[in-house]
């Protein structure tokens, strides 16, 4: 198709939504692709292939670099790093932040997956690491990383997200912060590991248990209540990520897997798997991770992720360059199951349109996201909502703070406090130049 009668095309699509939407299934009609990059319009980017003859650039007329026995990013890449929280390395907790506006597709790459490392990384022999199952078990174990690559493996996909991720989305004003620096604490990939409910079956747990406490081989030793459901349900011993051994940041040789629940509770370093027939009510649960709710209450445990969308492109950090057709992307994941719906607003939630789910919508995974929009150069905000298969739908920031102060009433929507600011729905506001900002909308 000519550069003309493309545009033609794309300029005969009417709009679906307020502010230029377009159909999603424009981004599945013939001929029609958006301009690739959010940050880039059609008009403003494309050149026409007889516009110039092809040339042939030094690095077409030389010899390439050696093959390396592990391949490395680019240098042209070396921006696309993860940011930290404790640069010093100081005896406290450490946070590397996935930079979602940098990158695409639904799994995130290893070495930009987040961590939080409250004392630090372990230098873990693999060879001496042990996992010991006891507790109220009939003949209780010891399994080694040798022992466990034995067993049966199942690969799954699946997110991990701090409890305390968006945690930014509080401040009085918003922040003018990168996707990365709001929403960086959440993290997809592929897993690869042993069933938790195949080692269960080996040691014999005793009927009375209904819980177990997992606790990690880091010198703080972190540890955490997980209810015995989840553990014969779809809780893995993870041995690798995408492809390869999980990574020493994300809990080397072995770390627990409890696809949908809080990040903290997927304990990593893992050593020790005790069952017992109460909550161990440790620090971190009794402390650190409790969710507060209006009245001065709190909930005594909070497990579950809640359905959350965000928008990675464009966003804070991009800009426009002039009017034109733009492909907005972005990620949406739910602890509850798949993702079902996502709508995304031109217009601050004035009207919305349908985006379209890009690849399969696995359980507790990342699904992306995307929405065909033409930019007529005025100023616009950028929202995306998400509803998973159960029902669940993505806050408002207007219902969170209409609600707020109502706490002689009953709690009729508990997802609304338990939410809060961490899932509420993200604002990018575009003006007339094409600057992007986080705004509160």
């Amino acid at each position: 198709m000519s550069k003309d009668k493309h545009q033609k095309t794309l300029d005969s699509l009417p709009p679906v939504a307020g502010n230029g939407l377009l159909d999603r299934r424009a981004l599945l009609g013939q001929g029609i692709l958006m301009a690739g990059a959010a940050v880039a319009g059609v008009g403003a980017s494309a050149t026409g292939a007889a516009a110039e003859p092809l040339k042939d650039d030094p690095w077409s007329t030389t010899m390439g670099g050696p093959t390396p026995l592990r391949q490395q990013p680019s240098k042209f890449e070396k921006h696309v790093v993860r940011v930290l929280s404790n640069l010093k390395h100081e005896p406290r907790n450490s946070h590397a932040r996935t930079p979602h506006h940098l990158i695409n597709g639904s799994i995130t790459p290893s070495a930009l997956h987040f961590t939080i490392n409250h004392s630090g990384i372990p230098d873990i022999d693999p060879a001496k690491h042990r996992l010991v199952i006891h507790g109220m078990v009939r003949q209780p174990k010891i399994f080694s990383l040798e022992d466990l690559d034995r067993y049966p493996m199942v690969t799954r996909t699946a997110f991990i997200e701090c409890g305390g991720n968006s945690a930014p989305m509080f401040s009085s004003e918003p922040m003018q912060v990168t996707a990365q620096a709001l929403h960086g604490l959440v993290s997809n990939s592929e897993w690869t590991g042993v069933m938790l409910s195949t080692l269960l079956d080996e040691v014999g747990v005793d009927p009375k248990a209904s819980w177990f406490l997992a606790e990690g081989g880091d010198s703080c030793a972190l540890h955490r209540s997980v209810p015995i459901k989840k553990g014969w349900d779809d809780a893995m011993i993870a041995l690798y990520q995408n492809g390869e051994r999980v990574r020493p940041g994300t809990g080397y040789p072995m770390r627990l897997l409890l696809p949908g629940y809080q990040g903290n509770m997927n304990v990593k370093f893992l050593r020790r798997i005790k069952l017992i027939d109460q909550p161990a009510m440790s620090f971190y649960e009794a402390k650190t991770y409790s969710q507060v709710l209006p009245g001065e209450r709190l909930w005594k445990f909070h497990f579950l992720q809640e359905v959350k969308s965000f928008i990675t492109h464009p966003s804070f950090g991009h800009s426009l360059k002039g009017p034109g057709y733009y492909d907005i992307s972005g990620v949406a994941y739910s602890g509850t199951g798949r993702i079902a719906r996502v709508m995304v607003s031109a217009d601050g939630g004035k009207s919305w349109a349908e985006a379209a789910l890009q690849g399969p919508t696995n359980p507790q995974a990342f699904t992306r996201f995307r929405a065909p929009w033409r930019w007529d150069g005025k100023p616009a905000i950028l929202q995306s909502r998400a509803w998973d298969e159960a029902g669940n739908v993505q806050p408002l920031r207007a219902e969170i703070i209409a609600n707020r102060g109502q706490s002689s009433q009953p709690v009729t929507n508990p997802n609304v406090f338990i939410n809060q600011h961490y899932n509420s729905i993200t604002s990018w506001g575009i003006d007339g130049k094409g600057e992007i900002k986080h705004v509160y909308a």
